[in-house]
C-alpha cells in the first residue's frame, strides 16, 4: 500500500476526506454516503452486493464502490487496500453496517446469539482492524461506530443485539485511550429510533424457538417491533448531516447521543446509576482489607 505522509495527511483534513462507510446501500449508511458525497468528499460505499451499492447511490466522479462483507477479515483487508490505492487515504471510517436478532434470550439460540454479536460486534472489529494501520500511519483519522440507545441500557426482546451494543460502546471507549497518540480520534454514535431499515425483514429476524410461557409477551413484542417500522421519528437525513458536522471538529466527542429520544434514555440512565451508587455507598466502600491505608 502507498500511504500519505503525515504532513500531507493533516494538510488534506482542512480539505475533501475519504469516508470509509460500511453497509452503504441502503438504511443509515446510504443516508451518509449521499451527503458525504453531496458535501463534496470522497466515498468508498461498501456492501456485500456492489450491484445494489451503485444503483442506490448513482455514479459520481469521487465514489468507488467495494464489496465487504464485515464479517469476511479478507474483505475488511482487500477493501482497504482498494480504498488507498484509489484515494491514497481514509480520513473518516463509519462503521455502520448491523443487524437485529429480536427476540427473548431464552428463545434465542446459541446460534443466533453468535450471528448478532458476529454482525453487530465483530464485524465493526475486523473493519477497524483492516483500517487502524493506515490510520496509524498517517498520524489521523476518525472512527465513527454506530450504536444504539441499546448501548447504554437493556430492552426487552433485545439481549442478543444490546449485549453486541454494549460490546461497542465498551470497546470504542477502550480504543480511544489506545490510539488517541496517534491522532485517531474515535466516536460512538448512540441513535435512537430512526426511520431506518433496521427493522425491516431483510434486517430484523425473530426467535426461530418458541416456549409457551412467553408467548403471550412475544405476540405483543412482535407487534411493537413490527408495527414500528416505517414509524420512527428520526430522519436519518438528518443524523447523516450531524454526523458530517462532528466530522469536521478538530477535537470530535467520544460520544454522540443522537436524537431526543437517546438524550432522555442517557439522561434516565445517569440519575439510576447515581441512585444505584448512592444507595448501597456505604457497602460498596467498605469491601477494602482491613489493613489498607485509608
Amino acid at each position: 500500500m502507498t500511504f500519505v505522509h503525515q504532513t500531507t495527511y493533516r494538510n488534506n483534513m482542512s480539505n475533501n476526506k475519504v469516508w470509509f462507510i460500511t453497509g452503504a446501500g441502503r438504511g443509515m449508511g446510504l443516508y451518509i454516503a449521499k451527503a458525504a458525497l453531496a458535501a463534496g468528499n470522497k466515498v468508498v460505499a461498501t456492501g456485500r452486493n456492489t450491484e445494489k451499492v451503485i444503483k442506490a447511490i448513482g455514479p459520481s466522479a469521487n465514489l468507488l464502490v467495494v464489496k465487504l462483507d464485515i464479517t469476511n477479515p479478507a474483505d475488511a483487508e482487500t477493501a482497504v487496500k482498494e480504498t488507498v490505492e484509489k484515494f491514497g487515504r481514509i480520513d473518516v471510517l463509519v462503521n455502520n453496517a448491523a443487524n437485529f436478532n429480536a427476540g427473548y434470550f431464552e428463545e434465542l439460540s446459541m446460534e443466533e446469539i453468535e450471528q448478532q454479536v458476529s454482525t453487530s460486534l465483530f464485524g465493526p472489529m475486523k473493519v477497524t482492524r483492516a483500517v487502524l494501520p493506515v490510520l496509524r500511519k498517517q498520524r489521523g483519522g476518525h472512527i465513527i461506530t454506530i450504536s444504539s440507545t441499546a448501548g447504554l441500557t437493556g430492552y426487552t426482546f433485545c439481549s442478543a443485539y444490546a449485549a453486541s451494543k454494549f460490546g461497542i460502546d465498551g470497546w470504542m471507549e477502550s480504543l480511544q485511550t489506545e490510539v488517541e497518540q496517534f491522532g485517531i480520534h474515535n466516536t460512538i454514535v448512540n441513535p435512537g429510533f430512526f426511520r431506518t431499515e433496521l427493522l425491516t425483514e431483510e434486517s430484523t429476524k425473530y426467535a426461530n424457538r418458541a416456549i409457551e410461557d412467553y408467548t403471550e409477551g412475544r405476540k405483543q413484542q412482535e407487534s411493537f417491533w413490527k408495527g414500528a417500522n416505517g414509524q420512527q421519528p428520526g430522519d436519518p437525513a438528518k443524523l447523516a448531516q450531524a454526523l458530517l458536522t462532528i466530522a469536521a471538529e478538530e477535537k470530535p466527542p467520544l460520544r454522540f447521543l443522537a436524537g431526543e429520544d437517546a438524550v432522555g434514555t442517557a439522561e434516565r440512565v445517569s440519575e439510576t446509576l447515581k441512585k444505584e451508587a448512592e444507595a448501597y455507598k456505604e457497602l460498596s466502600s467498605s469491601l477494602a482489607h482491613d489493613d489498607e491505608v485509608k
